[in-house]
């Protein structure tokens, strides 16, 4: 509607000062002829509002000019008290600002939304980590932060993953992103982008060089281009297994960044714990297959036959550490006493 575009129009001025009208259009989804016809709409209605063409243009209010009006509704009222990743604050030391902030947000809020607000509340809770996570390791955002804010770039001692000893790297970060319960910092190094887990980060040093980001583009751009390439790394290695029905659902939760394409769960015999199901799944090397072991006797791997070759070898070795013993004798028992 009409009416809620010009009040977002006010409020995104409000925050940022001068804005470039092609960038609230695109923020709302209109044409740029559109936002100078609100512009028009909200300076009629009073509002000390002014455009500047040129270079360095943009659409801006008059300084000094503010609006208590928040102009939520009911929607929007529930939204902001139903927050993700609660763990997330508290890893950037936000948890008391998160409190303060809620605390004065519910007494801006329009009366009649108070109690919807509140509900939301407490009805919903969303926890972004994953079950049975284990133990995560310290991670120390500080630095980190500091750099992110002020725009500066940053020296780390980076290890990476199957690797002992550290390596040194200097980055421009973009920003922080909390994935799964997990922490990253998005940067670009010689103006590729790059993503470094936080709890793999040694040390950290803030530079006194200004960031060198790459124009126009920003944070959520840069994950977008880094989360494909994690998600859409080809697989080359098409594995086809069989599953036991029984224990279909837990195989594909836990195999599901490896399904090749969805299993047609009717198929593959009379239901039953002996009913089989085939499934379709992708590597990217023979060894990656070995994450199947854990399901036992429920999971064969019908092809490629050096997959089936690796995973005896697996089993084997596993064999070699536990070698035959004999069964445990049950203890004799005392021979009844005559009376």
């Amino acid at each position: 509607m009409k009416s809620d575009r010009l009040l977002s129009i006010l409020l995104l001025l409000q925050t940022r000062g001068r804005v470039p009208a092609r960038e609230l259009a695109g923020r709302l989804e209109v044409s740029v002829r559109t936002i100078y016809r609100d512009v028009e709409a909200l300076s009629a209605a009073g509002v000390p509002v002014y455009a500047e063409r040129g270079r360095h243009g943009g659409i801006e209010l008059l300084a000094g000019f503010r609006t208590d009006v928040t102009g939520l509704t009911a929607d929007e009222s529930r939204a902001l008290f139903v927050l993700a990743a609660q763990g997330a604050h508290a890893a950037l030391g936000l948890d008391a600002a998160l409190g303060s902030a809620l605390r004065k947000v519910m007494a801006a809020l329009p009366a009649p939304h108070r109690p919807a607000a509140e509900v939301a509340s407490r009805r919903i809770l969303v926890d972004a980590t994953r079950w049975k996570g284990g133990p995560q390791a310290a991670v120390d955002l500080d630095t980190l932060q500091d750099a992110v804010f002020a725009d500066r770039r940053l020296r780390l001692r980076y290890r990476h993953g199957g690797q002992r000893e550290p390596r040194t790297y200097t980055v421009d970060p973009y920003g922080l992103v909390s994935k799964a319960g997990v922490w990253y910092l998005v940067a670009d190094r010689r103006a590729a982008p790059r993503l470094f887990r936080a709890d793999r980060v040694r040390s950290a040093t803030v530079l006194g060089d200004a960031v060198r980001r790459r124009p126009g583009v920003e944070l959520s751009d840069v994950w977008e281009v880094l989360r494909r390439q994690v998600e859409e790394r080809p697989g080359g290695l098409d594995v086809t297994v069989r599953v036991r029905r029984d224990r279909l659902d837990m195989f594909l939760r836990l195999n599901a960044a490896q399904l090749a394409e969805l299993p047609d769960a009717d198929a593959g015999g009379a239901e039953g714990e002996d009913a089989w199901v085939s499934v379709r799944l992708s590597y990217g090397v023979v060894r990656e297959a070995r994450q199947l072991l854990p399901f036992a006797d429920a999971v064969e791997v019908l092809e490629p036959p050096e997959v089936r070759a690796e995973l005896a070898a697996a089993a084997a070795s596993v064999t070699r550490l536990y070698p035959s013993l004999p069964e445990p004798q049950a203890p004799d028992r005392p021979s009844p006493r005559k009376p």
